[in-house]
């Protein structure tokens, strides 16, 4: 039988200090910070879109991300569940049962990636790593776009979210990002108020694009040889010269710590760019 007496349930609250919480991410992009905080221990179960790293694909239990089963979750018995958006009231049949539900929403700057990190840190006792890793992140990006050379005029640019020709703007976290490259985008004008626009395939072709940037090589298998075969599309100076840029999806569409590695790409291929235009 249980133990009565007050130093055991002590101990118990003092053991379950030291393992942390019984967290389930239905984050991909918090998964990808949780493991790069050397926090995985403290997950229970991810959502189907957690991928990254290896581990966290291999995940045994797993959480539809979109229609969440509040039975699945707390049968996990988590202490913090973690979400980019509340689907439904998810949230407060949560909070209601008394698990802790923590909210990182789609980031819009790259501090709000950087407070994320800081948050997750906190909430898993990792504070020391976590501000360790947001300043490696920084410095990591300050060092590849500084010691680079830079475009001396703005690069159009024509950024792909999948085949259907939708895009984004420079209002976006990705669209931020590409401007401290000196890249401007065709989006920009597409239609006021939207920052996610779908372009016609027409105005992208008039635009000529110096640069095309596409986030859909997994979703919808584009690549460079694709986007050179659509119709019309082989008189745009990207396409011609050989400046259309395959990003993995995954890590163009999160906000995590691979956003390093999102930007030593873009780096990579305007330096690319840059030598060509030369020639």
């Amino acid at each position: 039988s249980a133990p009565t007496d007050t130093t055991a349930t002590a101990e118990e609250a003092d053991a379950k200090k030291v393992a942390g919480e019984r967290i389930v991410s239905l984050s991909a992009t918090a998964t990808e910070m949780l493991y790069a905080l050397g926090a995985q221990d403290q997950i229970v179960a991810v959502d189907n879109y957690s991928n990254h790293p290896q581990e966290a694909a291999d995940f045994a239990t797993k959480i539809d991300a979109f229609e969440p089963s509040v039975e699945a979750i707390t049968e996990l018995d988590p202490t913090v569940v973690l979400l980019t958006y509340d689907p439904g009231d998810l949230q407060a049949q949560l909070e209601k049962l008394g698990i802790k539900v923590w909210i990182g929403a789609a980031a819009a700057t790259l501090d709000d990636t950087y407070k994320q990190i800081t948050e997750l840190g906190d909430l898993t006792a990792k504070a020391d790593t976590a501000a360790a890793l947001v300043e490696s992140m920084e410095s990591e990006i300050e060092a590849t776009i500084t010691g680079m050379e830079l475009p001396d005029a703005p690069v159009s640019y024509y950024y792909e979210l999948d085949n259907t020709f939708y895009s984004l703007t420079s209002n976006t976290f990705i669209g931020q990002l590409m401007s401290r490259f000196m890249l401007q985008n065709v989006a920009d004008t597409a239609e006021a108020g939207n920052d996610y626009p779908q372009l016609s395939a027409e105005s992208i072709v008039s635009s000529n694009p110096q640069m095309i940037f596409l986030a859909d090589t997994k979703c919808c298998e584009q690549s460079a040889e694709t986007v050179a075969a659509r119709a019309g599309w082989d008189v745009i100076d990207a396409v011609k010269n050989g400046n259309v840029v395959e990003l993995d999806d995954d890590i163009a569409s999160r906000w995590g710590p691979r956003v390093v590695d999102l930007v030593k790409v873009v780096a990579d291929a305007v330096t690319k760019y840059m030598t060509s235009a030369k020639g």
